[in-house]
């Protein structure tokens, strides 16, 4: 239940001198460490904002104002916590919460009261942050969407399965968001809301506590407004305080991967992808179009049974006892998994590495690979969350991917490119996304 007290937002509110609700998340940061800002002042601000917007959007399965005041005045009372200090954060309704039920998007796990937070929770709340709530995820993180709507529009989709999570960073609820990536449950809401997302390489943050869905792909991640945004979210989780260090001053040499579906791109998401790398390169970035080797174009159908495949594994449980309570369409996902045999795992397992192999050796010409982040505009209808195409072959890899805003299409929704850097390189990648998007948003 969403417990929201108009007494306690209006006392918030009065105190902030402007609308912090607006300021990027390392923006406010710098600002509540200088004591310019109280996290109470912040706070205050993102919950006008979902008494504003939230019955629209419908962003969040669980918010608990109290307790999220209580926290913010305990913290203005004390010293600087760390670098998330005073920041609101939504968490993703598949991380576990001492604080909230979980749900993981489901009706079996309704009544759910996990009794510790996941790793990258407490991490989070350890670094300063106030958890407000838990967003929206669609049926076990896969394709049977929650009420989640897009900010931009509310007859389109968000995106998911992180839906909650971008939609909620999008209307300014909040200045940063966690979220999980299996197949582009970071990219593709990111792109379809109009914010950044960033995707780590596979397995450098915890995902203990976090409902599995597939063993090899299930990667935790973040969304802010800013490149610096999610470079300060995701440092926190993975102890990587370089990926802060963000030089604006290093020229990418970027390879421009159309990828085997960009004909499945609109016409307006190729204009507009194209136009990017044009303005890119007058920026002074090197670029150079790349064409994926055969092993790795071929990832993208491997991919789709890979996670059928540990799907079928990793909710076992639920399909045996609780059937009923399965969405269709995860049903139907749950039995392709159940054809995929042992020697077919053996035989994926050896085409991603001999895929993740050549691409390996094509990094050498370039600092990253930069593709559509999605097929166009969101969808529009609530029925679905649209299609993880350009996405899955980089999940499968388990490689960095940044999600950029570019600008919007014809229906006035956003569109966007992905970054996607090579093994270990988050650091680099993150440098090089802030220095595209400086020069793309100034």
């Amino acid at each position: 239940m969403i417990q929201l007290s108009p007494d306690d937002v209006e006392r918030a509110v009065s105190l902030a001198p402007s609308d912090p609700s607006l300021l990027t998340a390392s923006a406010a940061f710098k600002r509540l460490q200088r004591r310019e800002l109280t996290a109470q002042q912040l706070l205050g601000a993102c919950l006008e904002r979902i008494r504003a917007q939230e019955p629209q959007v419908l962003a969040w399965r669980h918010i608990d104002t109290e307790r999220a005041l209580e926290h913010a005045r305990a913290l203005d009372a004390g010293p600087i916590r760390g670098p998330l200090h005073g920041l609101p954060l939504g968490v993703k309704d598949l991380f576990d919460t001492r604080d909230f039920p979980t749900g993981y998007g489901s009706a079996i796990y309704e009544r759910h009261q996990p009794v510790t937070d996941a790793a990258a929770v407490a991490l989070c709340k350890a670094a300063g942050a106030i958890v407000l709530g838990k967003t929206v995820t669609t049926e076990f993180a896969t394709f049977t969407p929650g009420p989640t709507r897009n900010p931009h529009n509310p007859g389109h989709t968000p995106g998911g399965s992180s839906s909650g999570s971008a939609a909620a960073v999008a209307a300014n609820m909040v200045p940063l968001a966690l979220g999980t990536q299996t197949a582009a449950s970071i990219v593709r809401p990111a792109a379809y809301c109009g914010i950044v997302g960033f995707k780590p390489g596979f397995g450098l943050i915890s995902r203990a506590g976090v409902k599995s869905l597939s063993e090899s792909l299930d990667t935790v991640g973040g969304f802010g407004r800013s490149v610096a945004d999610v470079a300060l979210l995701t440092s926190v989780m993975a102890n990587a305080a370089a990926w802060r260090d963000l030089p604006a001053d290093s020229k990418p040499r970027i390879g421009v991967c159309h990828t085997p579906h960009w004909d499945s791109a609109s016409a307006a998401a190729q204009q507009a992808f194209e136009a990017t790398v044009q303005r890119l390169a007058r920026a002074g970035a090197f670029v150079v179009d790349v064409s994926l080797p055969d092993a790795v174009a071929a990832l993208t159908a491997v991919h789709d049974e890979v996670m059928c495949a540990e799907a079928f594994k990793a909710l076992a449980d639920e399909r045996l006892q609780h059937p009923e309570l399965l969405s269709e369409r995860l049903r139907a996902m749950l039995e392709r998994g159940a054809a995929v045999t042992y020697e077919q795992t053996v035989s994926h397992r050896a085409h991603v590495a001999s895929a993740r192999h050549q691409l390996g050796r094509g990094f050498a010409g370039y600092d990253l690979l930069m593709t559509p982040s999605a097929c166009g505009e969101a969808d529009a209808g609530l029925t679905a969350t649209g299609d993880p195409l350009f996405s899955r072959i980089w999940s499968l890899l388990g490689l960095p991917s940044v999600a950029l805003p570019t600008g919007f299409g014809p229906q006035g929704l956003p569109l966007g490119i992905q970054l996607v850097g090579p093994s270990m390189s988050e650091t680099a990648t993150l440098g090089f996304a802030h220095w595209i998007e400086q020069r793309l948003h100034g």
